[in-house]
């Protein structure tokens, strides 16, 4: 494989700290700006000037409208300890003698058995994080609000925490308070410019909103758009393409309930819980002697940025900006279903009917962090009132200390692939957030469009063996192969008779979403044969030129930089010793190296941490390409097609060599990311369909199988291998992750070192850090989902799942759970919850299968 040098990436500026004395331009007075100029003069920077094209502090973006609905439950542990934040905060603030929270908790309710199922999952992800909740009938229901149907409501999830944010409360208060700090706020005060000098802001040019007149410059040392629906232009401003795509949300609110008449709250101050009734894409919650109702189930209605108006039009029209025409008939699906199970609002007409205008993005999460290319610029875009305290508290660590506090990675406004964010290809995945958000999420599911953009040369292959696909990263994947359903009945693999048995587990209708029992016939064939994997969806960066070994070895906590061919396996820490990332780094000459990473985010880390742009940095990733061939006949399938010596003692265990095989240069590593013997094998995306051609026909007489991602997650976990983002985050140590060994005891000069050496006993970045363990469940069907709660023997929430399958070689459930130290020793019974059902676990030795590697060394 040549690995030519190719362009090199452009430097990634300095992000300075914000501290006293240093000026900062918040862009946008809404729920996120007014909190986190709160939050920056609480941290002691008070030269905060608020800018914002509205009024103060009813500007006209969604913040002005929001229902303030704060429902914490949420699959995603970052994002309910977001919304946990938000609610801590603004429960103890008041705005004119009136509460910012009304804590009148939350009810969503099922009213089918499908949908009760997911409940029980959410009351499993609300105990691992925290969230009081509990799951009641529909007698209690109606209780909790009287004039539900309780014969229609099979059951609820009641959580008595959750309640209602008034959202223009929320921006005056905590605005008011960052002005009383010492922070300075602007209405009707357009950006139209943000200026840049060497490559960092030094402020920003405004108008009058109203006239376009009073032109003058604003100088700041960081400047944050938190610009809500207007965000993609601002960030335009700063040569960012912010994945984000404002969308109609229908709204409306009924005529006077006779129940509720006379009632002594005001439509300001709500005593009922708040009401979610996702199987028909629905909430309400009552405004006095009215309730109000959004809908989510219709057709996706996406708002070209360039079309919203502005305060101007606003002041001279009287139409919202962020309020759009109605359009009945896409709420006629949400209106019938509230009539069902309230009807005591049947027959009522709706009043003050709007579409409301959010944002959103990709993957709905937001995005928060410092662009990569002006030094000074943030982003807190895509913001919910749900999660807007806790984003901006995140932003204001982040930009006063460099530490946001917590794992970002579903946050960062990087975290997307770069060339993927044409407009359309936003727009058409914001369309489909908007359209799945109150939809249950598996675990296994995947996008519906924009798909095929991005394949490896092997697609029409993979697609001629009958390859179901799934998108990561843009990536075509293939999860299993229709062709290998024939080993299912095979004798072979009925009988098992090969030294490596197999078991092919039930699943239950929940769990078979993304699943077939395929998977086990292609694990079972590379454990006893050898399977062949697409791996080209796999980040790999070329780095090369004078300062590169001393440039890793700064950054990688493994040591790097031995001898020629030699792979590493080594985490990217950040000052405190938390994981970053995790990745593999082959010396390919003394000053060049090709790195195996989780994606654009390390692109990113590395840019920035670079010291010398003569360092060349560069992703390689869809000009190459990657196959991963492994099991114990994998070397008897390459020796007739490489010049080489690939035997155990001449390409060992850890080491790579840039050979050639089927006669095209291809550079062989040898490991493996499901625990067999065999190598990841790149070559330029020219020559990756010969290759694999080439290892398909030598294959044949050796019983080679195409393989997908569903037998390949199961193997690693057997093997114990992690994955970064759901096993490993920031928040995590190698020591608290099962990764101690690739740290270099005889290294000291890394990022993230010292900050290692004085951790307490344990390795935790707290005393009481979760770590990492194995557990085992003997379950009849499925598999717990990651977010699911472990308890003690006492029945106590003691931690959570981070990712499970089923092992086909033992027969049992796998699962990584985080748990206290003293809990994960070996041999400890735990319990996991799913779905409601309380299973017995055990802390297992790790790995699970071939402890002693020696399938990997033959």
């Amino acid at each position: 494989m040549t690995l030519a040098t190719r362009t090199t990436a452009p430097a990634a500026p300095a992000q300075p700290l914000v501290g006293p004395g240093r000026r900062v331009v918040v862009i946008g007075a809404g729920v996120v700006g007014a909190a986190l100029a709160d939050e920056l003069v609480v941290r002691g920077v008070t030269d905060v000037t608020i800018v914002d094209q509205g009024d103060l502090w009813e500007t006209g973006g969604s913040s002005s409208h929001a229902p303030g609905f704060v429902f914490q439950t949420n699959p995603s542990r970052v994002m309910c300890l977001l919304a946990q934040r938000t609610v801590a905060k603004l429960a103890g603030l008041e705005s004119d003698g009136r509460p910012v929270v009304d804590a009148v908790g939350g009810l969503e309710i099922a009213t089918t058995e499908g949908q009760l199922a997911e409940l029980r999952r959410r009351l499993g992800f609300a105990r691992a994080w925290g969230v009081p909740a509990e799951l009641v009938d529909g007698d209690r229901a109606a209780e909790l609000w009287p004039g539900l149907d309780s014969d229609r409501i099979l059951g609820a999830l009641h959580t008595p925490t959750d309640g209602v944010v008034h959202s223009r409360r929320a921006v005056r208060a905590q605005g008011e308070r960052a002005v009383a700090g010492g922070a300075t706020a602007l209405g009707a005060t357009r950006v139209v410019e943000v200026c840049v000098e060497d490559g960092r802001v030094t402020g920003v040019v405004v108008e009058n909103a109203l006239d376009g007149r009073d032109r003058r410059t604003i100088e700041a040392d960081a400047v944050v758009a938190c610009g809500g629906i207007w965000g993609p232009a601002l960030t335009r401003l700063a040569g960012i393409e912010a994945p984000m795509q404002p969308m109609e949300h229908g709204f409306a609110w009924t005529e006077p309930l006779a129940s509720l008449a006379g009632a002594e709250q005001g439509p300001e101050s709500p005593t009922r819980p708040i009401v979610r009734h996702q199987a028909a894409g629905v909430y309400f919650r009552e405004f006095g002697e009215r309730i109000g109702i959004g809908a989510y189930e219709h057709r996706p209605i996406p708002v070209d940025p360039e079309d919203l108006t502005d305060t101007a039009h606003m002041r001279a029209t009287g139409t919202h900006p962020a309020k759009r025409e109605f359009t009945p008939a896409d709420f006629e699906h949400g209106w019938k279903a509230v009539q069902e199970v309230l009807p005591e609002t049947a027959g009522l007409e709706l009043a003050d009917e709007f579409n409301g205008v959010f944002s959103f993005t990709p993957d709905g999460g937001p995005l928060l962090g410092p662009s990569r290319t002006v030094g000074g610029f943030w982003v807190g875009q895509a913001v919910w009132v749900t999660q807007s305290v806790g984003c901006a508290q995140v932003l204001a660590e982040w930009m006063t200390t460099g530490d946001p506090g917590i794992d970002p990675h579903e946050l960062d406004l990087h975290r997307f692939e770069p060339s993927t964010l044409s407009r359309g290809w936003i727009r058409e995945r914001g369309c489909e957030s908007y359209d799945t958000v109150y939809d249950v999420s598996f675990p296994r599911g995947s996008t519906s469009v924009q798909r095929g953009r991005k394949t490896s040369p092997f697609y029409l292959r993979h697609q001629l063996a009958g390859a179901v696909f799934a998108e990561a990263s843009d990536w075509e994947r293939p999860q299993y192969f229709e062709e290998n359903a024939r080993i299912l009945s095979s004798a072979a693999f009925r009988a098992a008779d090969t030294g490596v048995a197999v078991h092919v587990p039930k699943h239950d209708a929940w769990d078979h979403a993304g699943w077939s029992a395929i998977a086990a016939a292609e694990a079972w064939s590379t454990r006893t044969r050898a399977g062949l994997f697409d791996m080209s969806a796999l980040s790999r960066f070329l780095i090369e030129g004078p300062g590169a070994t001393d440039f890793l070895e700064t950054v990688c906590s493994a040591k790097v930089g031995r001898r020629v061919g030699t792979v590493a396996y080594a985490m990217l820490l950040d000052d405190k010793g938390g994981i970053r990332s995790d990745v593999t780094v082959t010396r390919l000459a003394e000053e060049r190296y090709l790195m195996g990473s989780n994606g654009p985010l390390d692109l990113d880390h590395l840019l920035r941490m670079r010291p010398d742009p003569a360092i060349h940095i560069e992703d390689i990733t869809t000009s190459t390409c990657c196959l991963g061939l492994w099991g114990p006949r994998a070397r008897d399938i390459l020796e007739p097609i490489t010049e080489g010596d690939i035997s155990h003692e001449g390409l060992g265990y850890f080491r790579a060599a840039e050979i050639m095989m089927a006669d095209v240069p291809v550079l062989a590593l040898r490991v493996s990311y499901v625990g067999d013997l065999g190598w990841e094998l790149y070559t330029d995306a020219a020559y990756g369909l010969h290759l694999f051609d080439a290892i398909r026909a030598a294959g044949a007489e050796h019983g080679l199988v195409l393989a997908g991602r569903l037998a390949f997650n199961s193997m690693r976990l057997e093997k114990g291998y992690r994955s970064h983002g759901t096993d490993v985050t920031r928040e995590d140590t190698p020591a608290t992750s099962g990764l101690g060994f690739a740290v270099s005891p005889r290294k000291t000069e890394f990022i993230g070192h010292d900050a290692l050496a004085a951790l307490p006993e344990g390795g935790g970045l707290t005393e009481d850090a979760p770590h990492l363990a194995t557990v085992g469940l003997r379950m009849e069907t499925g598999v717990p989902d990651a977010g699911s709660p472990v308890t003690d023997a006492d029945g106590q929430v003691v931690g959570w799942v981070t990712s499970s399958d089923y092992s086909y070689e033992t027969g049992q459930v796998l699962a990584y759970v985080r748990v206290p130290r003293a809990l994960a020793e070996v041999g400890t019974a735990l319990r996991v919850e799913r779905l409601g059902r309380s299973l017995p676990a055990r802390v297992l030795a790790d790995p699970v299968v071939d402890p002693e590697g020696e399938r990997i060394r033959r």
